[in-house]
């Protein structure tokens, strides 16, 4: 074989490719996610996280969760928190506590009745009778103190219907005849001062929705009324359904924990109907008394509000046919005339059955109670006259009346 041969015979043979190794790249894990069930298809599946708040008495217990609430949250496991427990003392004498009680309104609405009789007596400074002249001044003092101008124009009817009957009325007198008909304007809120006022339902949870604008002061409302609740041995679970500020959430979940309550939350930017869904399904199972729902306040004046509301109220009855059995509307007392748009429209936007009138420590303008009170025909539940838990006031016509105006003469 020659050169030529063996060079040719190497270009002939086929060449032998090496096998390539190919390792196999891991797979990832898929864990079928389990669906949530939604009342609806409007409602987002989105997983909630729930944080349980326990009474020390009964830490030792494993909360009951339902179990589409406790899904997926924090590895699978609700957060536990642990407040301290609420010891309540026992008065041994109620006489004293109602004094106290009365001292602490009178100071609350210090500045609403020092504005309002100070304009009172520069009107009828150097008059004997009530005449047609004290009643334009007076006209002009009530709706400078806010009481509005519908409810004004009634008072002054009133009272010139009884100058007419009695043909003589003295100014001294006009005090008692103010705080006669103003009582008479304003609605009765409550039947009982138990459970803090409200009617606490036997087998399923009291609803309570809570609607206002942001900075009314929804949220400490909740957290005092919670509170209050709690103080009286009710279970109380409060929904975070305001999920388009995180802020609203967290001071929330702060004020939860101080009233010993246990709060349903989910993300921000979470549907808030699905959040009131988890929230009364979890309430249900796990035997609570009472349940209050925080919702959004940026839609005061936009159409969307009512139908953000709308869908709150249709997913709850999902659960609970009959709720919410109450929609109670927070209104910022220090914002005088404004307080009345805003009630305006939440009442068109839904159906609005108590208020709660906060902040009227701060402010000359508490006459807006009187008015909003008669003007739409809803009861104030409550009032804010400071920032303690124990600064939530059940309401009383009289005793509102009687921290303006002092003790009727008999």
């Amino acid at each position: 074989m020659g050169f030529f041969d063996l060079f040719k015979r190497k270009k002939t043979e086929p060449k032998v490719e090496e096998p390539k190794v190919v390792t196999p790249e891991p797979k990832e894990e898929v864990v079928a996610a389990t669906p949530a069930e939604t009342p609806a298809e409007q409602v987002a599946e989105v997983k909630p996280q729930v944080v349980e708040q326990v009474a020390p008495e009964t830490a030792e217990e494993k909360p009951q969760v339902v179990e589409q609430v406790a899904q997926q949250v924090v590895e699978g496991k609700p957060q536990v928190v642990e407040p301290q427990q609420v010891v309540v003392e026992e008065e041994e004498d109620d006489e004293p506590n109602i004094e106290e009680e009365r001292k602490e309104l009178e100071e609350g609405l210090g500045k609403t009745k020092e504005g309002f009789f100070g304009r009172l007596k520069r009107a009828i400074a150097g008059r004997t009778t009530v005449d047609a002249d004290v009643l334009d001044d007076l006209e002009e003092v009530l709706i400078t103190s806010d009481v509005g101008v519908e409810t004004t124009v009634k008072i002054i009817e009133a009272i010139e219907a009884r100058v007419a009957r009695d043909k003589y009325m003295n100014t001294a007198e006009l005090n008692d005849i103010l705080r006669e008909e103003i009582a008479i304007l304003m609605e009765e809120s409550h039947r009982s001062t138990r459970d803090f006022g409200i009617e606490v339902k036997e087998g399923y949870p009291y609803v309570m929705m809570v609607v206002g604008v942001n900075g009314a002061g929804k949220t400490t409302t909740i957290g005092k009324l919670a509170a209050k609740l709690t103080r009286a041995g009710r279970k109380v679970y409060i929904g975070a359904a305001d999920t388009f500020r995180a802020a609203a959430i967290d001071q929330l979940a702060v004020w939860a924990e101080r009233a010993g309550a246990t709060m349903v939350r989910q993300d921000m930017g979470s549907d808030p109907a699905s959040v009131a869904y988890d929230t009364l399904r979890s309430a249900v199972a796990n035997g609570a008394d009472v349940v209050l729902i925080d919702t959004a306040g940026r839609l005061h004046n936009k159409v969307g509000l009512m139908k953000e509301l709308t869908k709150i109220r249709n997913v709850m009855s999902k659960v609970i046919p009959d709720a919410p059995h109450e929609v109670m509307l927070v209104l910022d007392g220090s914002t005088g005339q404004n307080a009345f748009e805003q009630a305006k429209q939440f009442t068109e936007a839904t159906q609005v059955t108590s208020l709660t009138i906060t902040k009227l420590d701060g402010t000359a303008k508490g006459g807006v109670v009187i008015g909003i009170s008669d003007r739409f025909h809803i009861p104030v539940r409550y009032i804010g006259i400071g920032e303690g838990i124990d600064q939530l006031k059940m309401f009383d016509r009289k005793e509102f009346v009687r921290a303006l105006f002092g003790d009727a003469k008999k």
